[in-house]
Formats: C-alpha cells, sequence, structure tokens
C-alpha cells in the first residue's frame, strides 16, 4: 500500500527540488540565448539602438525572427513595435513584395501596417506597430460561441482586404492572425510567402512568382539518382519539364498517392498505391544494370529529330507550312506505341516512361495542416481561394475545440486527413475540376461537420477515463504484419485518429479524457446554428472554384446581425 501512495504524492503538488533546479537552468539558457540573439541584431543593425530599446524576443520562424521594442516618442510616452528581422538569405524581391503589402493593403481592416524599414547590407528588419495577443491555443476551449463568430468575421475583414488587391497570403493560421481578447483587436500578419493572382495590384508580387518559377526549374536542372553506393548527379532529360518535390525518405514502406500519364497527355494524381512516391516524387532507387531502350526513349529520340529536321527547315528558309508540320507529327504519333505503359512499378528502378513525364511546376507554400487541396494535389492555378480553405480549418479548429485539427508528416497523409472528413468520392470528383485524376482503393464516406464538431467537443456523449490511452490507438500498426493491405491502411489510419483519438485529451496525470473535463466557456454552444454549418461547408469546399470568397463570407447568414 506504500508505493501507491508515493506514487500518488508524486502526481499532486509535490515539486522534486532536481525538477526546479533543471527549470531554473533552462530559463537561464533560454535568457542567455535571447540576450545573445538582441546583441547580435543591434551590431548587425546598429542603427536600431539610436531608435528602440530592444526588451525581447516574442517569435522565430523559418524566415524571421520577432523581437519587442519600445520607441521613445516626442511626446514623452513609449510605444511598442515589432521589429522583424529577416533572415540575411531572403530574396530581395520578396522582401520588397512583403514591403509593399503591408505598406499598399496594410493598416486598415484588421490588415497589419507598415511604420519603419531598416537595412544595413544584407539584414532588413520591418518595425511595425506591436498588438500583444493570446495564444489560440490556450483560449481555443474557452471562447464563447459569439468570441467565435466575432473572431471569424474578423478575419474575413482581413482576407477580403488583401484580396481585393490580388494578394494571395498563403500562410492564413492562427499564429497569423493575432487576437486581443480584451480589446477585441485583430491583425493578419506575415505577407513573406504571399504571391499575387493574375490581376494583383501589387507589382512586386508579379515578379515574386516568375521569380518561384525559375527558381523551380533551376533546381531541377539536375536530380539525384539514389543507388546501392549512394547520391550520384544525373542531368534530367531536357525535353523534360522538371519539378521540385518535397524531401521524403526513398524507402517507404507505404505510400498514398503517384502521378499516372493520362490519355489527353495530362499528368494525374494517383493515390494510395505501394511503393509508389508522393505526389510525383520518383522513386530513385535506380537498378545498375539497366541498359535496355524503352518505347518512351524511342518517342523521345524521335521528337529530337523532328525537332531538328524543323530547324533545319527554318534555316534554309524552306516554307513549311502548319499543316505540313502537324502531318510530320502524326507520322511520328504512328510510329510510337499508342499508351506508354509504366514497367518499374514496385521495382528498385525508374523506367524511362516516367523519367519522361512532362511534370507542373507548382507553389507549396503554406503550413501544413492548412494546405488546400489543389496545393496538396500541386495544381498550378492557385488563387485567394487557397486562403479560403485555410480560414476553414480555423473555423474546423474553433468549433470542434481541437488545434491542430489535421496534423500530417506530408501531403499524401494531409490528402488522406481530408478525404476521411470530406469524403474520398467527392474528393476525387473536385479533383478532376482542376485536372487532377486521383484513386483510392477504400470509399471512405463524407462526415457530418455538426455531427463531428459535437462530438470532437463533447457535446453528444459521455466517455469514461482510461490510464491506458484512447480506445483505438494501438488498432493502426503498418509494421504488424506482411499482409497488410497498405492501399487502404493509411486512409483507415487517419479516419480512425479522427473518429477515436481526438476524442480524448491526455491530463497531467496521464490520463486520457473527454474534453468535457476540461475548463471550457460553454456559454452558446448547446445551440450552435445550421448557419455556422453551411458556412464552414461552404469553407470547406474541394473544389476551389465554387469556395466561398471572403467576401460572399461576410454577408453570410451566420452574420446576419453583424454591423458590416
Amino acid at each position: 500500500m506504500e508505493e501507491p501512495m508515493a506514487i500518488s504524492s508524486l502526481r499532486g503538488n509535490d515539486r522534486c527540488p532536481a525538477d526546479d533546479s533543471l527549470k531554473k537552468y533552462e530559463q537561464s539558457v533560454k535568457l542567455s540565448g535571447i540576450k545573445r540573439d538582441i546583441e547580435e541584431l543591434c551590431e548587425a543593425v546598429p542603427q536600431l539602438v539610436n531608435v528602440f530599446k530592444i526588451k525581447d524576443k516574442i517569435g522565430e520562424g523559418t524566415f524571421s525572427s520577432v523581437y519587442l521594442a519600445t520607441a521613445q516618442l516626442q511626446e514623452g510616452h513609449e510605444e511598442k513595435i515589432a521589429l522583424k528581422h529577416l533572415i540575411p538569405t531572403s530574396h530581395p524581391v520578396r522582401i520588397a513584395a512583403e514591403l509593399q503589402c503591408l505598406t499598399v493593403a496594410g493598416g486598415q481592416d484588421n490588415v497589419m501596417g507598415l511604420k519603419y524599414c531598416f537595412r544595413k547590407n544584407d539584414h532588413v528588419v520591418i518595425a511595425m506597430p506591436y498588438l500583444e495577443h493570446e495564444s489560440f491555443l490556450d483560449i481555443l476551449n474557452s471562447l464563447s460561441f459569439q468570441e467565435v463568430r466575432e473572431y471569424m468575421y474578423n478575419l474575413f475583414v482581413a482576407l477580403k482586404r488583401i484580396h481585393q488587391f490580388g494578394i494571395v497570403h498563403r500562410d492564413v493560421k492562427p499564429s497569423n492572425f493575432l487576437y486581443n481578447r480584451r480589446l477585441k483587436k485583430y491583425a493578419l500578419v506575415d505577407f513573406g510567402l504571399a504571391q499575387g493572382t493574375r490581376d494583383t495590384k501589387i507589382e512586386l508580387l508579379k515578379f515574386v512568382q516568375s521569380e518561384a518559377q525559375q527558381e523551380d526549374c533551376s533546381r531541377n536542372k539536375y536530380h539525384g539518382v539514389i543507388g546501392h553506393k549512394g547520391l550520384l548527379s544525373r542531368p534530367a532529360p531536357k525535353t523534360v519539364d522538371q519539378q521540385c518535390t518535397p524531401k521524403t525518405s526513398v524507402k517507404r514502406s507505404y505510400t498514398q498517392v503517384h502521378i499516372k500519364q493520362g490519355k489527353d497527355g495530362k499528368e494525374r494524381s494517383v493515390g494510395l498505391s505501394v511503393q509508389r512516391s508522393v505526389f510525383g516524387e520518383r522513386n530513385f532507387n535506380i537498378h545498375s544494370s539497366i541498359s535496355h531502350e524503352s518505347p518512351a526513349e524511342k518517342l523521345i529520340k524521335q521528337s529530337k529529330t523532328v525537332d531538328i529536321i524543323s530547324r533545319k527547315l527554318a534555316t534554309k528558309k524552306t516554307a513549311i507550312s502548319t499543316k505540313a508540320m502537324n502531318t510530320v507529327m502524326r507520322e511520328t504519333a504512328r510510329s510510337c506505341p499508342a499508351v506508354l505503359t509504366c514497367d518499374c512499378y514496385g521495382s528498385d528502378r525508374v523506367c524511362s516512361v516516367c523519367l519522361s513525364r512532362r511534370q507542373q511546376v507548382a507553389p507549396r507554400a503554406g503550413t501544413p495542416g492548412f494546405r488546400a487541396p489543389e496545393v496538396l494535389t500541386k495544381c498550378p492555378d492557385q488563387t485567394t481561394a487557397i486562403d479560403m480553405w485555410s480560414a476553414g480549418v480555423i473555423f474546423l479548429s474553433l468549433l470542434s475545440g481541437r488545434y491542430p485539427f489535421y496534423k500530417a508528416s506530408d501531403d499524401l497523409t494531409a490528402l488522406a486527413q481530408i478525404m476521411t472528413i470530406r469524403g474520398s468520392r467527392e474528393t476525387i470528383q473536385a479533383a478532376k475540376a482542376f485536372g487532377k485524376s486521383i484513386l483510392c482503393s477504400k470509399e471512405v464516406p463524407a462526415q457530418d461537420l455538426r455531427a463531428l464538431c459535437e462530438r470532437l467537443r463533447g457535446l453528444d456523449s459521455t466517455t469514461p477515463r482510461s490510464a491506458s490511452g484512447p480506445p483505438g490507438n494501438t488498432s493502426y500498426d503498418p509494421a504488424a504484419s506482411k499482409n497488410t493491405d497498405h492501399k487502404a491502411s493509411r486512409v483507415q489510419a487517419a479516419q480512425a485518429q479522427y473518429s477515436e483519438d481526438s476524442l480524448y485529451k491526455r491530463d497531467s496525470d496521464g490520463y486520457w479524457s473527454h474534453p468535457r473535463d476540461c475548463a471550457s466557456n460553454s456559454e452558446g454552444w448547446d445551440s450552435v446554428p445550421d448557419e455556422a454549418y453551411d458556412l464552414l461547408d461552404k469553407l470547406l469546399d474541394l473544389n476551389p472554384a465554387s469556395r466561398i470568397t471572403a467576401e460572399a463570407a461576410l454577408v453570410h447568414s451566420f452574420f446576419k446581425d453583424m454591423c458590416s
């Protein structure tokens, strides 16, 4: 009986002196690191010292760090300023584009504005008004339903503002939409990944888009081929437009999607297959004994021959009409196989059919969990609709009390998780609208959004506490059996994650409990109107062409009694 009492005492408020010492040490290391970063910033941009007193480092991301500073004004009082220090490797055009977004579209309608900008050599510091804000995760389960309405309304106000200027934010998420709960102030920040629409009013965003495409093409001029002896540098075929792909492990026991060539010549996304790579990534384990020439290689050579002949004829100023050239191309096509079949499926090499496939260049910038389906499937034509999808994911977290709602290690897992909520058939149908074909080995039905959110929030069932973990948390193990159907297992695992695991939360004692056990503000949550889920459904529309816009969202019946 004494041992359980000892364990119980450790679970109480008694604190171990060693733990306190460790925390103090970690805090001191953190403070010394922040102090060192501030000193380095002042050395890099010395003019900051003449204007600001840098107090603390309040944020750090992949491309920048944010510091809290105060500026001494002439009136005698201090003003809090947020200093964003961009990493020196940032492209000058992208930096200038971010500044132009803040200058032109910022400063009103919940969009962060610009106060000053400092530069010394390759160091750039952007000074913006500081908005004290709460952590989204800390306040998620304490927000009343009315506060959620106000939050989403003000987010759409900000998105409408930037979309009017043809700005695609690309990284809409809670940490980029600052919220001061006490003052009811909001600010959309961080335009570091922003891109422009075709008719954007931000001139520099046009250069950002073209620069990004050029970088994608240049990075794919050479691709690595991984053999049994390591990485080899191998030039890509000149007849193939290359595209960069995310870095993931080559030796996968399972993946979900690969790219398949359609009969119309377009690239297709094909889902849930064995030993295939992610969204156009190739299995680069090339067998050293490949020496035969496939039909695709013959096709490439014949295409090159036609191209050389046409150039010679043009040099000699021989008048060849378009009709005659088309005749030559048709004759070439007749001499080649009508359908090129991949013969490296499931093997440790890449056939020339796969190597010769034309790949699309499409931006992938954004935060995992908030990327729209057209981003995950590398659709080249991406619009402001991707921001609305991200807003829908935020709304889904607010209604369900779960953050982050989607959490995936790669684009294919993210797509499978979306299928478990929106349905596999619906996802396949929507993908066809933007030129992609997704094959799924298992049909997953769409879930009712109201029932899902109420279940996750704990409004429709009671669940006992468990010390061993949530039921179903060990129901999926891809390595448990060699006979596992890997084509369906990823979708089944993702479905299990959202139908079982996400109903529970581990408390400080290591027990899994239902979210109803956690402190929350239940005001308004017992009567969420249908309009809320109708708006959520329109935000999470899988087809970007029919997805609701920010302007339309503001006049949705969900906000009918709010001032415009």
